[in-house]
Parts: C-alpha cells; sequence; structure tokens
C-alpha cells in the first residue's frame, strides 16, 4: 500500500504573518514535500525566529533541530556557501516549519578559518534546548553564534584544526586517524 505525499502548502499562513510583521525586510519562500521553508538574511534571522516563537498567531515554541549545510559545488545557484536551517513546531496545531539562513564566506575556505561572514546571534536566549545543536553546527561547519553561552566543541577535540562536515575537507581526513594516541585501559 502507497503512503500519501503530504500536500504541498505554498500559501503557509506563517508566510504572510512573517511578511506583514517585517514589511521592509527581505525573504524568499519554498516548499518541497509539504515542508515550508522562510529563508531570511542572516543579520534578521534572531529577530524573525523570536518573532515566530512569541507571536500568539505563530507560536512556535519548540526548536526541534539546528543544522548546517555546505553547498560547494551545488549544481544550483545558491545565495551562499553555508546554510542553517532552524527546525521549529507549534505543537498546538500540529504544525512544522523551517527557517534557513545563507551564509557566505567572504574568503575561500579551506576547513580552517574565523571568517567573520560565518557568524549568525545565537537563539539559546529563545530556545535554551539550542545551546548543542548550535555547538555542533560550529564543530562540524565552522559557524559561529554570537552570545552562545558556551560555545566550543562538541563532537571533535578542542584544538582540532577544521571543521570535518566541510565538503572541501578531506573524506579520509588530514591524518588525524593516524596520529592519535591510544589509550590502554587494560592494565589499570
Amino acid at each position: 500500500m502507497a503512503t500519501a505525499r503530504p500536500t504541498p502548502n505554498l500559501d503557509h499562513p506563517t508566510f504572510k504573518l512573517v511578511k506583514d510583521r517585517f514589511p521592509g525586510k527581505k525573504f524568499r519562500a519554498t516548499e518541497f514535500r509539504g515542508q515550508s521553508t522562510l529563508i531570511v538574511e542572516p543579520e534578521d534571522a534572531h529577530e524573525v525566529l523570536a518573532f515566530l516563537k512569541t507571536d500568539p498567531a505563530a507560536v512556535y515554541n519548540f526548536l526541534s533541530d539546528v543544522i548546517g549545510i555546505d553547498y560547494l559545488n551545488y549544481p544550483a545557484e545558491m545565495p551562499g556557501r553555508f546554510a542553517v536551517v532552524y527546525n521549529l513546531c507549534a505543537y498546538s496545531r500540529d504544525d512544522r516549519f523551517f527557517v534557513k539562513t545563507f551564509l557566505d564566506p567572504s574568503i575561500p575556505t579551506d576547513g580552517i578559518d574565523e571568517d567573520p561572514a560565518l557568524w549568525l546571534d545565537s537563539v539559546c536566549d529563545l530556545w535554551p534546548g539550542a545551546e548543542w545543536p548550535e555547538r555542533e553546527v560550529f564543530d562540524m561547519f565552522g559557524v559561529r553564534f554570537r552570545n552562545h553561552p558556551d560555545l566550543r566543541r562538541i563532537l571533535t577535540w578542542e584544538s582540532f584544526p577544521a571543521h570535518p562536515l566541510r565538503k572541501d575537507y578531506p573524506l579520509r581526513g588530514r591524518g588525524e586517524r593516524e596520529s592519535y594516541n591510544v589509550v590502554d585501559r587494560s592494565s589499570s
């Protein structure tokens, strides 16, 4: 038995809410397989996300995830190399909504950099549960979050020299697997 595909919702009511609340800001909207995504400018992301959480008509009270994407060599033209996506849920009406922002590094990246174009405002003040997913996006992609309470690596060690989920990072690494210290616990 085939499962039904979600009905496309090109007129998701949240698009209109945001457009009405922020008439002077630049937005784009997409829909794919029944999932609606609002694309915002990086400098507007925190303000829009705060509105989506607190406005009585929106009430996206749960941040399900924060993810990073590297669009290096993507076949379609993208507004930036990196994207950060916020997966929001409004449980009161069983609604899921995505907010995406693109970041374009001002210098070519090689997995190691501190480019100021890769900074976003943290949403930990809105959803405290964003702390760990933002740390993962920082660790894996190098996106830094202003006002994050504890922005440090979460999956690699603190002195790790790069961001391993960037597409320009070598698949076999840069020798990390060959030069780690083996801890022998059998002799304790």
